[in-house]
C-alpha cells in the first residue's frame, strides 16, 4: 500500500512513476482531493472538541456557584451530537481512501525498464548451455502421459480441467525436487523451513496485495470465510503480521512449501495442455523480512538462492529484469527466472523473485525499530519460487529425455529417487 504522506508531499513523484506502470494520474489525484477533505474534516472535529471541553469546564464552574446549567448542558449535548456525526463522516471518508488506495499498485524501483508488456523485459543473463538433440524433442506431456507418469484423463473425472494426477516415479520426482528444495534453502541457504496453513483469512490476501485486486483469480470457501493460498507468500508473510519484529532478528529467512491454487481466470487458450498453468502445483517459497536499507542487497541473494536449485539440477536458464508493464502488482522490482524447454525451443517463466520494499508491510502492519529510542519504521519483504515444482519436472523431463524414450535422473536428485533413470 502506498504511503499516503508521500501522497501529500510529493504527488507528481507519485504521479510520474504510476504513470511508467500505465496508471492514469486522475486516481492519484482524486485520492489527494478526498485525502484533503479528510484533514480538513479532522480540524474540523478538533476545534469543536475543544469547544466542547470548554464549555464542560464552564458546566463545573458554573455548578460549583450554584447557577443554573441547563442551557450549556444543552449546548454540550448539541455539540456532542454534531461531533458523533463528523467523526461518522470521517470514518466513510478514510474507508473510501483505502478502498481505493488498496488498489493501486506499488512504485516501481528506478531500475526497472519501461514497457507496455513482456517485451519490455531485459535480459540479464544466462547459465548453462540448450542440448542440442540429435531428435526431435518430445513435450513434457508427451512423455509423461508416456512413461505412465502423468493422467490428465483421471484428474479430468476428479476435478475438471487444468489438474493432473501423478503416478509411479511422476509421483516420486515431485516429491524428491520438493525434498531437494526445501534441504537447499534450509541447510545450505540459510531459511528456516515452516509448514503453514494453506487455507486463511481474507485479511491476509489483503496484506500481500491479492485482494481486493485479485479476487477473481482465488479459490473461496465463504461459509468459513476462508481463501486458498496461490502461494506461501500469503501465509508466511502474514506470520508477523501487526508484529514489531525486533531488528536484531532480521533478515528473517524462510522457505516453505505448499499446494498452491489458482482459478486462473481470464487465461482460457493459454498452456492448456500439459502442466504448466494448473489450478492447483506444489511451489517452495522464500520469504524474506529484511532491513529497508538492505534489501535491494537481499533482492539479489534471494535470487540466487532460486538460480542454485536449477544449477544444482543442471537445467539451462536466463534471469530477466520486468519491465513496468510486466511488474506484479504489489513488486517494486522483479527477476524472473524462466527454465529452457526444447519441445517449444524456448525459455519458459519458473521463479519471480520480487522486492515488494515496504508496500506489502504496510498493509499487513509489519514493523521494526532500530533499538529503544528510535521510531517505528516497515520492514521491506521479499519472496521468490524456490522453485515452482511442477514446472521444474516439466523441465527435467524435456531437458533429460532420450532417444529410447526414458528420462535421465539429475544427478542432485538421485538420493532422493533411489534411481538414476525413469523408464
Amino acid at each position: 500500500m502506498l504511503d499516503i504522506k508521500l501522497l501529500r508531499d510529493n504527488p507528481q513523484e507519485v504521479i510520474t512513476k504510476l504513470q511508467r506502470r500505465g496508471i492514469d494520474k486522475e486516481l492519484i489525484e482524486e485520492i489527494i482531493e478526498i485525502d484533503k477533505d479528510r484533514r480538513e474534516m479532522v480540524s474540523k472535529i478538533d476545534k469543536i472538541k475543544k469547544e466542547r471541553n470548554e464549555i464542560s469546564e464552564e458546566i463545573g464552574k458554573f455548578k460549583k456557584m450554584g447557577d443554573d446549567v441547563s442551557d450549556l448542558l444543552a449546548k454540550a449535548k448539541l455539540i456532542g451530537d454534531g461531533i458523533e456525526e463528523s467523526e461518522e463522516g470521517l470514518r466513510k471518508t478514510e474507508t473510501k481512501i483505502r478502498q481505493i488506495i488498496l488498489k493501486i499498485p506499488n512504485l516501481p524501483h528506478h531500475s526497472v525498464p519501461g514497457g507496455k508488456d513482456s517485451s519490455g523485459n531485459v535480459e540479464i543473463r544466462r547459465w548453462g548451455e540448450p542440448k542440442k538433440f540429435n531428435f526431435k524433442p518430445k513435450s513434457h506431456d508427451e512423455i509423461g502421459e508416456s512413461l505412465g507418469l502423468l493422467n490428465f484423463e483421471e484428474a479430468a473425472k476428479l476435478s475438471g480441467a487444468r489438474f493432473v494426477v501423478y503416478h509411479g516415479a511422476g509421483a516420486s520426482l515431485e516429491r524428491a525436487l520438493i525434498n531437494l528444495m526445501l534441504d537447499t534453502h534450509s541447510k545450505e541457504n540459510g531459511y528456516e523451513e515452516v509448514l503453514a496453513p494453506v487455507l486463511v483469512k481474507p485479511e491476509c490476501f489483503e496484506g500481500t496485495g491479492q485482494l481486493p485486486k485479485f479476487s477473481e483469480e482465488i479459490f473461496k470457501c465463504p461459509e468459513d470465510s476462508l481463501y486458498l493460498v496461490p502461494t506461501a507468500e500469503v501465509s508466511v508473510t502474514n506470520l508477523h503480521r501487526e508484529e514489531i519484529i525486533n531488528y536484531e532478528k532480521l533478515p528473517i529467512k524462510y522457505c516453505s512449501y505448499s499446494p498452491c491454487f489458482r482459478r486462473e481466470a481470464g487465461s482460457y487458450g493459454k498452456d492448456v495442455k500439459g502442466i504448466l498453468r494448473q489450478h492447483q502445483f506444489n511451489k517452495v517459497e522464500l520469504v524474506k523480512f529484511v532491513d529497508p536499507q538492505k534489501s535491494y542487497e537481499e533482492h539479489e541473494a534471494l535470487t540466487a538462492d532460486a538460480e542454485k536449485i536449477l544449477q544444482k539440477l543442471g537445467l539451462p536458464y536466463r534471469v530477466v529484469l520486468l519491465c513496468t508493464g510486466d511488474l506484479g502488482f504489489s513488486s517494486a522490482k522483479t527477476y524472473d527466472l524462466e527454465v529452457w524447454f526444447p519441445s517449444e525451443n524456448c525459455y519458459r517463466e519458473i521463479s519471480s523473485c520480487s522486492n515488494f520494499e515496504d508496500f506489502q508491510a504496510r498493509r499487513a502492519n509489519i514493523r521494526f525499530k532500530r533499538d529503544a529510542k528510535s521510531k517505528t519504521e516497515f520492514v521491506h519483504t521479499l519472496n521468490g519460487s524456490g522453485l515452482a515444482v511442477g514446472r521444474t519436472a516439466a523441465a527435467i523431463l524435456e531437458n533429460y529425455q532420450q532417444v529410447d524414450g526414458s528420462i535421465i535422473v539429475p544427478e542432485a536428485l538421485i538420493p532422493y529417487m533411489g534411481k538414476g533413470a525413469i523408464k
